[in-house]
């Protein structure tokens, strides 16, 4: 909770009795009447009435109740100026997340993008250095997934595997930009082989043939090796 907050607060609890004095209650006794008609009993009771002193406080409860409520309102008029402080603060996103542009030929030149790119997820501008650590990681990191499969766990395997593809396909379109005339050709080949067999691994995951998932995990793993190599 912010220091704004806390001023709020103080000066509530401040400006409210802590503690009720005690009551100065007046209650009257029940009256009770037993009026006899033809035999039949009729009972009128007056209700116990509560009266209280205008010095007296409001019992506990009720005064807790009145300070969280004002304590409340306090802080929902402060939420205006923390919504416009937020805007500004620099560490996360308050506007939608938007596509990053790709600039080389690593679509799929058949449907112009890739199967397995996820939507509403955000890749960090870690410049050309970062997304090269970035890929040996992810590369790594796919190496590693063999472990799962065979293991009956095909929706975590696909999207996993979609996820880190993802980071992978904007990384090396960064890493490609950024690279030596002579070095752009074979980053761009490489990619294109690499996401090519990811789409191949993907439709046998999606398919839960235990075969083609096999021997499409073998294929993108060598293709990932070459990367980490690269990447190196």
């Amino acid at each position: 909770m912010s220091m704004t907050h806390l001023a709020n607060l103080r000066g509530l609890f401040e400006a409210l009795p802590v503690k009720p004095s005690n009551f100065n209650v007046e209650e009257t006794r029940r009256r009770s009447s037993i009026l006899h008609n033809k035999g039949n009993k009729k009972e009128e009771v007056q209700d116990q009435n509560v009266q209280l002193s205008p010095n007296s406080y409001v019992p506990m409860k009720t005064t807790r109740r009145i300070v969280l409520g004002l304590a409340a309102a306090a802080l929902s008029m402060q939420s205006g100026i923390d919504k416009s402080l937020a805007d500004d603060n620099g560490y996360w996103v308050t506007t939608p997340l938007t596509v990053p542009p790709i600039y080389n030929k690593i679509a799929n030149e058949k449907t112009g993008t890739r199967s397995f790119l996820k939507k509403a997820v955000y890749i960090a501008d870690i410049g050309s250095k970062g997304s090269a650590y970035r890929l040996r990681k992810c590369a790594f990191e796919l190496i590693a997934l063999e472990d799962l499969l065979g293991q009956d766990a095909w929706n975590y395997v696909r999207k996993y595997l979609c996820l880190q593809s993802t980071y992978m396909y904007y990384d090396f379109d960064k890493v490609i930009s950024a690279a030596e005339v002579s070095d752009k050709q074979p980053l761009t080949d490489l990619a294109n082989r690499l996401f090519d067999s990811v789409e191949k691994l993907e439709d046998a995951v999606k398919a839960r043939s235990t075969s083609d998932t096999d021997s499409c995990y073998q294929d993108t793993k060598s293709i990932l090796q070459e990367v980490m190599d690269r990447m190196a």
